[in-house]
């Protein structure tokens, strides 16, 4: 799989109506996970999205999430998505976006099984590696 680029919106609890509408007016195939199905059964956030991906047919993707209400900053709400299996090129990507950056989340294996970091880079973009595993 190629690399991609995309965006990452977060919602303070209506991520799902949010992609719901966003299938709607693109279509295409909506994959969502709740904080529960990660581990978080009895958070108060147990049944909102912790990842969301729309892919339309014609190429579009669109990623979101809910956040906790006191992480959630309106107008501060979209980040860019870098995700695919070359890990190379996405570690390539990570190391020059984190330079001078602040790390939120240091690039490494997550819960679900993927490499991932999150970074806001020194013009205050957020930006997100997900390094899958190559299909096999």
């Amino acid at each position: 799989m190629a690399s991609r680029l995309n965006p990452y919106i977060t919602f303070a609890g209506d991520a799902r109506q949010a992609l719901e509408f966003y299938k709607d007016v693109f279509g295409g195939t909506l994959n969502v996970n709740t904080y529960a199905e990660f581990g978080q059964k009895d958070s108060p956030m147990a049944d909102k999205i912790m990842h969301g991906m729309l892919e339309a047919p014609n190429g579009f993707t669109l990623m979101a999430a809910d956040t906790p209400t006191d992480d959630h900053r309106p107008g501060n709400n979209i980040s860019v998505s870098l995700s695919g299996d070359d890990d190379a090129e996405l570690r390539g990507y990570w190391e020059k976006l984190s330079a001078d950056a602040s790390v939120a989340v240091p690039l490494e294996k997550q819960m679900w099984g993927d490499v991932f970091g999150m970074c806001t880079d020194r013009f205050g973009i957020t930006w997100m590696v997900n390094i899958s595993q190559p299909a096999g």
